[in-house]
């Protein structure tokens, strides 16, 4: 398990009561970081985060589609942790397994809201003190679905390829004041964010992935560690595979 000293340092975590936010939250915790775990329902954190001192985690109940509950969540923080150092976006949703011909509009709408609008909420609200403060880490969880698209989930693939770009942009506006805004790209990880597809695209997922099996949270934890740290002080705007072989480009 890798470590990099986050003493001092304030992340908040969306998505952080469960799947790759809580694991994340976790190891932020362990390396010195206090933690806002911002979800949509905290009264549901895994055991792993539940288990956290009291005094290194904040949860904030939030809805990332919604910016002014964004706002709001961002205000919580900063009167209970004083700063935002570290923003994870980790939460997301999968939609339903459809085609683009027979997907629902109002669903479509509904994953691109949290996937892409919750990523833009989260990351406008705490940029301004980013610069102001000259230093920021920014990791967006995206997918490799973002880059490759798969068949019968078109919402959350152009979600996640929005995230891919936005990440891009982000990361060239805010280049010169010691900020690194970077996305992530996974495989299929086994989190409850598979409870709403079917086992048959779960077997899809699986057939494309040359390792042969999903990638598991720490997998994803430990390369999240490094790119939301002060030694990632030169790469930003770039998205990291971890795809087991998946990604062709």
């Amino acid at each position: 398990m890798n470590s990099y000293d986050y003493s001092g340092k304030v992340a908040v975590v969306t998505g952080g009561a469960n799947g790759i936010g809580a694991a994340v939250a976790e190891r932020l915790v362990i390396s010195g970081a206090r933690v806002a775990i911002w979800d949509l329902d905290v009264t549901a954190l895994e055991p792993r985060v539940a288990a956290l001192p009291a005094d290194s985690i904040l949860p904030v109940t939030v809805d990332v589609s919604d910016f002014a509950s964004v706002s709001a969540a961002l205000e919580n923080t900063e009167a209970g942790l004083s700063k935002v150092d570290v923003l994870i976006n980790s939460a997301g949703i999968a939609g339903p397994t459809d085609t683009v011909a027979g997907y629902p509009p109002d669903e479509w709408r509904k994953v691109q809201a949290v996937n892409l609008d919750g990523t833009f909420h989260c990351c406008k609200a705490v940029i301004p003190a980013m610069i102001a403060g000259n230093y920021g880490r920014i990791v967006n969880v995206a997918s490799i679905a973002g880059k490759e698209g798969n068949p019968n989930a078109s919402a959350y693939s152009a979600s996640k390829a929005a995230v891919i770009a936005l990440t891009k942009s982000l990361g060239k506006e805010t280049a010169t004041h010691d900020i690194a805004v970077n996305c992530v790209t996974p495989a299929t990880a086994r989190t409850r964010i598979l409870d709403q597809v079917t086992d048959e695209f779960i077997d899809y997922m699986l057939s494309k992935i040359p390792r042969g099996r999903f990638v598991t949270v720490e997998e994803i934890t430990s390369m999240i560690l490094w790119m939301a740290s002060a030694e990632n002080s030169f790469t930003t705007g770039a998205a990291f595979d971890l795809s087991g072989g998946r990604a062709t480009y």
